[in-house]
């Protein structure tokens, strides 16, 4: 199967979370003077498509160069559910997947297209993106699950100026990736994951290379 990436491209132009800082490129070499090019790099570790380690929301939460290479990598459930401006991913959303597709087993990776990624260049992009009710986030606790993905900035509705989705995943040490990409291409129900963000000593979070397979 040919990998298909689920990564957003990192540039000057790519809408950043109010109050975050718009990526910079700054020349630093060049070849006429220099003999090779060269650019510093200035921007959030949580621009693009990304992932959150639990140290995010939580002081006690492991921290993105602690994450284990076993959990970035492996099988992975998508439910497709399009879903409008602050509209909720519920529980009933979850468990009608389910009798439709069977039980989703403890400890799974499970990934969320909802069709938001559509409206990144829209002023709503961040403020009015669906994401998951709490009830939503607590069924996946109690699955043990390992990682949560969706296509949309973020795991909280963009109203929940709170994060209280982030908070209860993060609490329960469920790794989070926002900003997700071309979920519409993946035509399976199951398929294999990696996602590898930068080892950033003790940091929250980090731009990942998402792929399917």
């Amino acid at each position: 199967m040919k990998p298909i990436d689920l990564t957003l491209s990192i540039s000057k132009s790519i809408p950043s979370f109010p109050g975050s800082p718009k990526p910079q490129f700054i020349s630093w070499s060049n070849l006429k003077e220099d003999g090779y090019n060269l650019e510093l790099l200035f921007l959030s570790s949580h621009t693009g498509t990304h992932l959150d380690a639990p140290f995010h929301f939580v002081k006690t939460g492991i921290k993105i160069d602690q994450i284990p290479l076993s959990r970035l990598i492996g099988k992975a459930i998508l439910i497709k559910i399009k879903k409008a401006k602050n509209s909720p991913i519920t529980k009933s959303d979850i468990i009608q997947f389910e009798k439709k597709n069977g039980i989703i087993p403890n400890k799974s990776s499970v990934f969320f297209f909802t069709d938001w990624q559509k409206n990144l260049k829209k002023d709503n992009y961040f403020t009015e993106n669906p994401g998951l009710a709490l009830t939503a986030a607590t069924y996946l606790v109690q699955k043990k699950t390992n990682l949560v993905g969706i296509d949309s900035p973020s795991i909280d509705l963009g109203k929940d100026e709170s994060f209280s989705v982030h908070h209860v995943l993060s609490k329960n040490n469920i790794l989070i990736v926002e900003n997700l990409a071309n979920l519409n291409k993946i035509k399976s129900k199951e398929f294999n994951f990696t996602i590898l963000p930068l080892k950033l000593k003790d940091a929250t979070g980090s731009p990942v290379r998402a792929v399917a397979l």
